[in-house]
């Protein structure tokens, strides 16, 4: 696997490069801002496979650079990394869509490890900071971005086959599908009748709904 280009967010440059040093060799870092809307800008321009997120950031919560960027660039993921462990900034973020959310205190090791496992579609989280998604999820099965879905039908489904689900479902056609996630449209076609089978419907319109119905839009 390829090294994960990361993208860091955060209004202290000085804990930036902290984080660039402790990160090393081991991701490519392509990119870094201090706000939210020179974040979405160039988190847009520069598509990282993983960007690094404060949660606080003097022109609004990070929740507004992942909405603001996850509507059109899907396969960008999100892990947020904050000096914060209060629930309501961890639900929000992870609402907003974000993939996993870890403190500063994390060792620059773990980090990497974090880095690396959202970059491959996993959902990472500081220990005491889980319980706090799976509260809300009790409460709100249809969490839109958090990673434990509780559906034993989306599941079945690999993290490829989520994006081209949502994005079908968002209206795209296959060619624009296959140019998001820099795959092919013969893939593409794959992974909508893995989909289809999978869930066990049978046209397009019917995964729109079905996508609809939990909040996967």
């Amino acid at each position: 696997m390829s090294r994960p280009r990361v993208f860091l967010v955060d209004d202290h440059g000085l804990f930036r490069a902290g984080v660039r040093a402790e990160l090393g060799d081991a991701v490519e870092v392509v990119g870094e801002a201090d706000d939210v809307e020179p974040a979405v800008e160039l988190i847009s321009e520069r598509q990282p496979d993983v960007v690094l997120l404060d949660v606080h950031l003097p022109g609004g919560g990070g929740q507004r650079v992942v909405e603001a960027v996850r509507e059109a660039h899907p396969h960008v993921r999100f892990l947020a990394l904050s000096v914060s462990d209060a629930p309501e900034d961890v639900i929000t973020v992870i609402r907003a869509g974000a993939r996993g959310y870890v403190t500063k205190t994390i060792s620059g090791p773990e980090l990497v490890d974090a880095v690396i496992r959202v970059a491959a579609g996993d959902a990472v989280f500081s220990p005491r900071l889980a319980g706090f998604v799976l509260d809300a999820f009790a409460a709100e099965p249809g969490l839109v971005g958090a990673p434990p879905s509780f559906d034993p039908e989306l599941d079945q489904l690999t993290q490829r086959e989520r994006e081209v689900l949502r994005l079908i479902a968002r209206g795209y056609a296959y060619k624009e599908v296959a140019s998001e996630l820099s795959i092919s449209v013969k893939t593409v076609e794959s992974h909508v009748s893995a989909v289809l089978r999978k869930l066990q419907l049978s046209s397009r319109h019917q995964l729109t709904r079905w996508a609809s119905e939990r909040r996967l839009l």
